[in-house]
C-alpha cells in the first residue's frame, strides 16, 4: 500500500495559500479542484479521504475510471472535465459530470445539448478562453468569447447551463507573469455577467500549480491544482 501522508500536508499548504491570497485581495476563497491525471489510485483515494469535494480529469477515459474507483470506495466528489473534449466522447460523461470546463465550439455545445436532452438533465459548462492566443491550445480568443456566449443564450441550448469562463494561460517562468491573462479573463466574465449571459453564481476557473496564488488574487472562483498536491518532496 502506497504511503500517502504527504497528500494531507500538500493539501493543507495549498488551501492555506489560497485563503491568504484571496483574503488579501478581497475575494472569496476559491474552490480547489484537484487535477488527478498524474495521480495513482491510492493518491486519489487519499485525497478523497481528506474531504476534497471537487476533482478533475483531462480525458474522458480517465474520467470514467476515476469515477468508478471513487464510487467503489464510497466517495462521490463533484467531477469536472477540463481537457479538450471530442464530440464522440460526450455521451460517456452524461451520467457523472458536474462541470465541463472546456467548451470552445458550437459543434461541441450542440453535442452536449443533444446528449443532455437524451439523458434528461441540464449540464453546467464553462467557455474556455485562449487568453494567451496560443495556436496549439484550444479555447476561444478573447474577442470571440462574448459573441459565443450570446449565441449559447438564444434558446437552442436549453439543456446547457453556462456558468462562466475557464482559461489556461501560457506556461510562464514567473508566477507574476500570469496576472495579465487572469485580469483579462476576469474582465470578460464581468462583461458576460453584466449582459445576463450566465446562470447562477458566476464561475471563473483559472490558475494551476504554477499560478494558483496569482489566480486567487485576481478573483478566481476555482483553481485547478495537480502537481503541487501529489509531489512527495514539496
Amino acid at each position: 500500500m502506497e504511503e500517502t501522508s504527504y497528500i494531507r500536508r500538500n493539501l493543507a499548504r495549498v488551501c492555506s495559500e489560497l485563503a491568504a491570497c484571496a483574503t488579501r485581495a478581497g475575494y472569496p476563497v476559491p474552490t480547489l479542484v484537484a487535477v488527478t491525471k498524474s495521480a495513482s489510485d491510492e493518491e486519489v483515494l487519499a485525497l478523497a479521504a481528506c474531504g476534497v469535494s471537487d476533482m478533475a480529469e483531462n480525458r474522458v477515459q480517465c474520467f470514467s475510471a476515476r469515477q468508478a474507483l471513487l464510487a467503489s470506495h464510497g466517495f462521490s466528489p463533484r467531477l469536472h472535465l477540463i481537457g479538450s473534449l471530442q464530440t464522440n466522447k460526450v455521451k460517456y460523461l452524461m451520467a457523472d459530470v458536474a462541470l465541463i470546463q472546456s467548451v470552445d465550439s458550437l459543434r461541441l455545445a450542440a453535442e452536449i445539448e443533444r446528449q443532455a436532452a437524451r439523458a434528461g438533465r441540464q449540464v453546467d459548462i464553462l467557455v474556455e478562453v485562449n487568453s494567451g492566443r496560443e495556436e496549439a491550445k484550444g479555447g476561444l480568443l478573447p474577442e470571440e468569447v462574448l459573441p459565443f456566449c450570446r449565441t449559447l443564450g438564444v434558446g437552442d441550448y436549453p439543456h446547457l447551463c453556462l456558468r462562466g469562463l475557464m482559461t489556461m494561460a501560457p506556461a510562464l517562468p514567473e508566477e507574476e507573469a500570469y496576472r495579465p491573462y487572469f485580469k483579462k479573463t476576469r474582465e470578460l466574465l464581468l462583461a458576460a455577467k453584466a449582459e445576463g449571459l450566465l446562470h447562477g453564481e458566476p464561475i471563473l476557473s483559472m490558475g494551476m500549480s504554477d499560478s494558483y496564488r496569482v489566480a486567487a488574487e485576481e478573483g478566481a472562483t476555482m483553481v485547478r491544482v495537480g502537481r503541487h498536491l501529489f509531489t512527495k518532496d514539496e
